[in-house]
């Protein structure tokens, strides 16, 4: 009896402990009103600009057809849906009457201006890396150059128990690790800046690598192998990279400024935003983002480069009009008629696009990101504008589209071919409502 009431004092200590281990931030006295524009100087509005780009912050909290940085944007999680919040400096709706203390606690701790909690979809647990100069930056940039509107985000639609905030404190326990970056004095100094863009503002983790199941990112060995984004396949940037040839440093630097390479295609989907704001970054960024990634990736060999390449340029459509191909295969024959029909004017030898038995999209481990492409079409970042490609997903049927991806799977590369195709269609065309 006294082992058993033993535990349950210490199990209601430790409770009453983390209740109020979570319950231990206070609201922050607003402001009256938001920070005059003069109170900022040029050069840190600038910055601000720059590293509320390198963030991504309008484009999560932008709806469709919205005013930029108002919310609303509804983000799909698997414990229920977040709309975005109101960042505009609107003081009723918006963030207008957040103190510089209460916008660095948002930033690096997760917690609002009212104490309340933050979903980690928010990525603090990267911002919490920023350096004081770089959160004050964005900080003014939002009060001074961002207009305010007046807009109120929807509910968010989370069953319970995720919709109790105080459990995201048992998130933070496990997952927070407050602090900026810290340089690794065995690294150059253009690798470590790298590094604080990537790891920090950039969070290009929170898509391109996998989560556990409370939606925190895997370390180790799966670091940037990969994830999952808005119903795209988001790819590796480690020695899992789906690519046939290796990103070099300076292959990395044409596609992050230009969402374009020559020997791995163009960019799409979720990653063209992220692009366009890449595009207009500092040189110097750029390239320390891509010394980065690259030390992640598999090293570049002049042969098998060579190797992709003429392996991909052999497998390419022949240009000429009057050519039909034959296949045994009545599957791999119709997909090659409508690749025919739709594709080969600009996807052959010799055309404009990089071939495409060098891109990573065809060779990535399911049909999501070509059947996008294909169904949605590509509207180019602004560095690659002669890149686009329309949308086919009314000219094409079902069945047509299953054929065409077995045919391009089957065409240009070695691997298996798809599963589940048929499903991803029906998944696209009939998007979940949120």
């Amino acid at each position: 009896m006294r082992v058993i009431l033993g535990i349950i004092v210490v199990g209601l200590v430790a409770f009453v402990g983390a209740l109020a281990y979570a319950m231990r931030y206070d609201e922050i006295e607003p402001l009256a009103a938001p920070p005059a524009a003069s109170t900022f100087s040029r050069e840190q509005l600038e910055l601000g600009e720059r590293m509320a780009g390198m963030g991504d912050c309008d484009v999560c909290h932008t709806r469709p057809n919205g005013e930029p940085f108002a919310g609303g944007l509804p983000l799909p999680t698997p414990f229920g849906t977040i709309y975005v919040t109101n960042i505009t400096p609107d003081p009723e709706t918006g963030i207008g009457t957040w103190s510089l203390e209460a916008f660095k606690r948002a930033m690096r701790e997760g917690v609002d201006r009212e104490g309340e909690y933050l979903y980690p979809a928010f990525p603090y647990n990267h911002f919490t890396l920023a350096t004081d100069k770089d959160i004050e930056a964005i900080y003014a940039y939002i009060m001074a150059r961002v207009r305010p509107v007046k807009y109120e985000a929807p509910e968010n639609k989370m069953p319970f128990p995720f919709n109790i905030r105080l459990g995201v404190a048992g998130w933070n326990f496990l997952f927070l690790k407050q602090g900026e970056y810290k340089p690794d004095a065995t690294k150059s100094a253009e690798w470590n800046r790298g590094a604080y863009l990537v790891e920090g503002l950039g969070h290009c983790g929170a898509c391109h690598s996998p989560l556990n199941f409370i939606g925190a990112q895997k370390g180790g060995d799966n670091k940037f192998g990969g994830g999952d984004a808005e119903g795209w396949h988001i790819p590796a940037l480690n020695h899992r990279t789906p690519a046939p040839i290796a990103w070099t440093k300076e292959a990395l630097v044409n596609y992050l400024f230009d969402g374009y390479d020559k020997q791995h295609g163009i960019t799409a989907g979720p990653m063209t935003p992220v692009i366009n704001h890449l595009n207009v970054q500092k040189e110097d960024d750029v390239y320390a983002i891509a010394e980065y990634i690259a030390s992640f990736q598999p090293k570049s060999d002049a042969a098998a480069t060579e190797k992709a390449l003429a392996w991909a340029n052999e497998r390419e459509w022949n240009p000429d009009p009057a050519y039909v191909p034959k296949f045994e295969d009545p599957q791999m024959q119709r997909g090659a008629e409508v690749f025919k029909s739709v594709c080969a004017n600009c996807h052959k030898r010799g055309g404009q696009p990089a071939p495409l038995g060098i891109t990573s999209t065809v060779n990535m481990p399911d049909p999501r990101n070509v059947l996008r492409i294909t169904m949605e079409g590509i509207r180019p970042p602004r560095g690659a504008r002669d890149h686009s490609m329309p949308q086919f997903s009314q000219s094409l049927r079902d069945e047509d589209l299953v054929a065409l991806m077995y045919f391009v799977r089957k065409q240009y590369t070695t691997k298996p071919a798809w599963d589940g195709v048929a499903d991803y269609i029906h998944e696209i065309r009939n998007p979940v409502a949120h």
